[in-house]
């Protein structure tokens, strides 16, 4: 069977960890290869985009949304602030916080990725039904909730 994963045959040995690690994995690679035209690292895009969707926003509304940590959320933040792709500005309700906002630059390269990230997902996604997907991304959510509850 060279080239196929054994469908249908679970082994006590295999583990869904693995599957997803092994994922992530590949497609961090992939996702380098995409974006380093732009500068943007594996470690950034997620910010970039999820800034996209909901400027203004706090670093701690960002870190909340995602589920990733305040420190590794500020690296990010400055990394894509440093490459001119986000700006930060004073919270007028509450001058401790900074709202993030895109550059122009952020604008323009948002289009970028977005394209870069639906090619991959395209390729993840190769024989692989919309109800299948939909019961895949399920069952992950699932074995999320399970670890963060």
């Amino acid at each position: 069977m060279s080239g196929h994963w054994n469908k249908g045959h679970e082994h006590a040995s295999e583990s869904h960890g693995q599957y997803i690690s092994a994922i992530y994995r590949h497609m961090q690679v992939l996702i380098s290869a995409e974006l380093a035209p732009y500068r943007i690292g594996s470690g950034q895009y997620i910010f970039l985009m999820a800034i996209a969707s909901r400027q203004p926003v706090t670093q701690k509304a960002l870190s909340e949304k995602l589920l990733i940590d305040k420190t590794t959320t500020a690296k990010a933040v400055a990394k894509l602030e440093a490459e001119g792709y986000v700006r930060r500005e004073p919270d007028p309700a509450d001058n401790r916080y900074h709202l993030l906002y895109l550059t122009e630059a952020g604008h323009e390269v948002v289009p970028k990725v977005q394209e870069a990230l639906n090619r991959i997902k395209s390729k993840t996604r190769r024989g692989i039904s919309d109800e299948e997907y939909s019961l895949l991304l399920t069952l992950l959510k699932n074995v999320l909730h399970n670890l963060t509850d």
